[in-house]
């Protein structure tokens, strides 16, 4: 006996491994960018109930005019060497456009550390920042702006222990 599958059964077939393709793809509470503009948020605020990862108070690092830009930064919860921290930088200021954003936490040289790139939320530029195992003596969080024309802008701000 010859069984043939049906329609319904080929489509099954083929989709089911997309979906376990897609998934992991899936962002960091990432929504698309709106026309509403936020400021950051307050120091010792933690995250909306909606966020996905709280990662305890927030801790604004400073603001920056660098390049044009106004970079504003911000990382939650305590630093822990070897652990992760995450990090929302607000970008304004500037008629260029923002095409890749990236951080990392060390040395502007970024030596012993790895570069994460940002995802772009509501108004926020947004990762999770590998912190090295060891701290180099004088270790910032480093933003470096990758504007769709002119030279990549570099930042770096107190980590705020």
């Amino acid at each position: 006996m010859i069984i043939m599958p049906t329609p319904h059964t080929v489509a099954l077939f083929f989709m089911l491994p997309l979906a376990w393709v897609a998934l992991p793809l899936s962002g960091c509470d990432k929504q698309p960018a709106g026309s509403e503009t936020a400021s950051a948020p307050e120091v010792g605020a933690t995250h909306d109930a909606h966020d996905a990862h709280p990662g305890g108070a927030v801790i604004q690092l400073g603001e920056q005019s660098v390049g044009g830009f106004t970079i504003k930064a911000s990382r939650d919860g305590v630093l822990t060497a070897g652990g992760e921290a995450p990090v929302d930088v607000w970008i304004t200021g500037s008629s260029a456009k923002v095409t890749v954003v990236r951080f990392w936490i060390g040395t502007q040289d970024a030596k012993g550390s790895v570069k994460a790139k940002a995802e772009l939320e509501k108004d926020n530029w947004h990762t999770h920042v590998e912190v090295p195992k060891t701290l180099p003596t004088g270790s910032k969080l480093w933003v470096e702006i990758v504007p769709s024309a002119g030279e990549n802008i570099v930042a770096g701000f107190e980590l705020g222990n």
